[in-house]
């Protein structure tokens, strides 16, 4: 780069920006939580899913798939925790 060339500027982050990386921060939150949760208390067991059929009832029910429901909910929480640390690039210049 020549002395008189400069950089092209840094995007500029809008308002909108922020507000939708807060309310993905917020959903990943809202959805770890109910997916860690919920698949261990017994309104897991009244959901209409787990009646349409007697294998989909089997598979419902089993604690193998409730776990991986457990897990994928972890996943989403560890999601919105890095989203959470990475928010800092609309405030830091």
């Amino acid at each position: 780069m020549t002395a008189d060339q400069h950089p092209p500027p840094l995007p500029r982050n809008r308002w909108y920006h922020k507000l939708v990386a807060v309310f993905f921060v917020l959903f990943c939150i809202e959805l770890g939580v109910f997916l860690t949760l919920v698949p261990w208390t017994p309104m897991w067991e009244k959901n209409s899913i787990a009646f349409l059929s007697p294998e989909w009832r089997h598979l419902w029910l089993n604690p193998y798939f409730r776990g991986a429901m457990s897990g994928i909910g972890i996943l989403n929480l560890w999601i919105a925790f890095l989203e959470l640390v990475d928010l800092r690039r609309y405030w830091i210049k």
